[in-house]
Parts: structure tokens; C-alpha cells; sequence
């Protein structure tokens, strides 16, 4: 503790002098007469002036160990006036004085060796919901307002994605949609499969001839990317559902774009690789279908089999790709890819085939019997 005082102590222009003080019961001298105006007080530490000589309201003393508040530590001692006698020992014109002092430190704060970010909440939060980061990947309606409610689309459809994490009490987070795999099954390592998300993110069905699929430029958060894919399905697979697997990642919002985190659209006008963010080059490897880690190919955590896809976070990457670095993978579907070809009689199943049979082909058989007994009566009757 550090006690600067003004000489003129009481407002009266009388200057005391740097004897007649003292820091707490231990009497701890002034160190230093600072300027013509201040003395300097100090004590080694908050506990070294020992027990203060002033009584509280409650009829306490004031010590040097803390009292705590909802808000705070409170360290509280006395600085002690103590005047020297004067040239005329019959009169005074002082008498001593007792003047508390307290400093005050917030309980709440974050300490940590990457530095506070002022945007943090209190710390007792922020260990809680620091594992508590949840991925999501959700099917959108066609302005992007609301999730769609089914997972039934026709070839010539887009589909629209919008990939999210939550982290309450982190410094802002960028989301990043590493890559994107469509298999006919829940499994990713099933074939055929299909990466329209490459290489860290590329996102690499953008540049088919037949192809519109771009992420959404600007973002609409952070902690969001959309994307949209021009509706696909697998090539002699009668079933027509297909199975999204994406592994989402976030870096830290202040962190710079790179090969490793970016999101990269195809621009057909340009003939050019175009980032949501960040500079042209970091998209560069897009071309040369070479971006750092082959990580799509680790075999994946399938959470969920539902519509709505929602991941956890599964490691920390090394320390080289940022201070705060995580991924997770998320399943979508299974969505349902038809044409109109699919509404012909010959796709449906055996049973729902034989109950066409009862309920039209046999009643039309026996009208034209009955219609044909009809005729030969009536040429009977002639």
C-alpha cells in the first residue's frame, strides 16, 4: 500500500509535517516527501501495518486482512496524525487525528497468459461453458429466416445451409465449414461419397459447369456461415437419400483468415477463387487442391441421425493453428433427392403395387366383362 498526502491535511493552509504521520498500528513511517505538497506513505505489503486503531460503526476494529463484499475485497487500515508540541507548551492549536484508508480490488475478473479480452464475462462463467460449445447445422427456407421443416427436395433445388456455434462467455468466435462429405448412408467412409467442401474451405461443387453452390457473402454473424449447394443425388442409387457430414471449426474473431480457416467461393464471372473474408490469397490453394492438413479423410463422430445436425467439440488442434482452435462434426439427414421420374408406378414398392391391382385393374376388369354380357344379350335378343 502506497498512501500519498497532502500536506495541508485538514483544508485549514497549517502544512504537517512527514514525523507526525504514520501508516497503521505497525506505525509505518512516510518513505519520501514527494513534492513541496505530498508526503508519501508505504507499506511493504497490505498485511504489514498491522491492526488499525480506529473503531467501525459496529464497534470492530479495522484490520488489515480483507473484508469481503458482493463485489469486492476491502483491505482497511488508519492513517494516524500525531502532532508535535509546539514552540509554547500552555497552548495547542492541533490534536491528533485518525483518518481511515481502504483500497479496494474487484473479485471478479479473468486472468490468463493469453491476456484479458474486455469483451470476457466474469471468470466464474467462463470455466463453466468453456467445454460447453455446441456445433449446429441446420436446412433453411429459401430467404433464410426460419429452418425448413422438411428434408424433401427435387433436383433443380438449392440447399440451403447454415452452420452455427454457440459459446457463451468466449472472446468472439469465426466459424469455419472445413468440409462437407454427401454419402448414401450415415457412414462417411460409405461409397460413393461425395466433398462438395474441400481442402480446409473450398468449396469445390462451385466449380461444375452445372453448379451455382457459393457460401453466402457477407455473414450475417461471426458465428455463423451459410452456404448454399445446387440439389444432387448419387447416380443409380434407387433410394435418392443422401447424408451430409461437415466438420465444423471456429478460430478466434480477431485471428486473420488463412489457408487452414477460410470459406472460398468459386466465381465462374472471374474464373477466380473469392473468400468471405480475408485477402485473395488465402483462397489459393484452392486451385492448386492443396491446403495444408488432409483432415477430411479422419474418420468422423456421428452425433445425430436427425434432420437438424448438431455436433461436439472433439479436440484442440495444435497450438499452431491459435490459442483457441476447436472442431466437430455434424450429420445432416437423411434428406430425400427425387425428380419427377420418381412419381412413375414402376418406383413403387411391391405391396403399395399389389393394392393398385385391388383398387383399380380388377374393378375395370370386371366392368368389362359385365359390359361384354351386356352386348351379347342384346345381340341375343336381336
Amino acid at each position: 500500500m502506497v498512501v500519498t498526502v497532502h500536506r495541508d491535511l485538514f483544508g485549514t493552509g497549517r502544512l504537517v509535517r512527514a514525523a507526525e504521520l504514520t501508516l497503521g498500528s505497525a506505525a509505518c513511517l512516510p518513505v519520501a516527501q514527494g513534492t513541496v505538497e505530498n508526503i508519501v506513505l508505504k507499506c511493504a505489503s497490505l498485511r504489514a501495518c498491522g491492526r488499525g486503531t480506529r473503531p467501525l460503526m459496529t464497534g470492530s476494529w479495522i484490520l488489515s486482512s480483507p473484508q469481503v463484499t458482493p463485489d469486492a475485497l476491502v483491505y482497511s487500515m488508519s492513517l494516524n496524525y500525531n502532532p508535535g508540541p509546539t514552540g509554547n507548551p500552555v497552548i495547542i492549536r492541533t490534536s491528533p487525528a485518525v483518518v481511515p484508508v481502504e483500497c479496494h480490488y474487484p473479485r471478479r475478473g479473468n486472468v490468463s497468459s493469453n491476456g484479458v479480452k474486455p469483451t470476457w464475462t466474469p471468470f466464474r462463467s467462463t470455466l463453466s461453458s468453456e467445454e460447453k460449445m455446441t456445433f449446429s447445422l441446420r436446412l433453411m427456407n429459401d430467404d433464410w429466416s426460419t429452418e425448413r421443416e422438411t428434408a424433401l427436395f427435387q433436383l433443380g433445388e438449392v440447399l440451403r445451409f447454415q452452420a452455427g456455434v454457440s459459446a457463451e462467455n468466449h472472446a468472439p468466435l469465426r466459424l469455419f465449414v472445413d468440409n462437407c462429405v454427401a454419402t448414401p448412408t450415415p457412414e462417411r467412409s460409405y461409397s460413393p461419397q461425395y466433398a462438395f467442401i474441400d481442402f480446409s474451405g473450398c468449396l469445390v461443387d462451385g466449380q461444375l459447369d452445372d453448379a451455382t453452390s457459393a457460401f453466402i457473402s457477407p455473414r450475417p454473424r461471426q458465428d455463423v456461415l451459410q452456404f448454399a449447394v445446387d440439389a444432387f443425388r448419387f447416380a443409380g442409387d434407387s433410394s435418392n437419400l443422401i447424408y451430409i457430414t461437415c466438420l465444423l471449426k471456429v478460430s478466434l474473431a480477431d485471428q486473420a483468415p488463412d489457408s487452414l480457416n477460410k470459406a472460398c467461393s468459386f466465381n465462374k464471372v472471374s474464373n477466380l477463387w473469392a473468400p468471405v473474408e480475408g485477402t485473395q490469397d488465402v483462397c489459393s490453394c484452392c486451385e492448386m487442391r492443396s491446403c495444408g492438413l488432409a483432415r477430411h479423410s479422419r474418420k468422423l463422430h456421428i452425433p445425430s441421425r436427425g434432420q437438424r445436425g448438431r455436433g461436439r467439440v472433439r479436440r484442440e488442434l495444435p497450438s499452431q493453428l491459435g490459442p483457441l482452435v476447436k472442431e466437430a462434426d455434424v450429420v445432416v439427414g437423411p434428406l430425400f433427392i427425387h425428380s419427377w421420374q420418381d412419381h412413375s408406378v414402376r418406383r413403387m414398392p411391391p405391396q403399395d403395387t399389389d393394392h393398385l391391382w385391388m383398387v383399380f385393374v380388377l374393378p375395370a376388369i370386371v366392368s368389362l366383362l359385365i359390359l361384354i354380357l351386356a352386348v351379347l344379350g342384346a345381340l341375343t335378343v336381336c
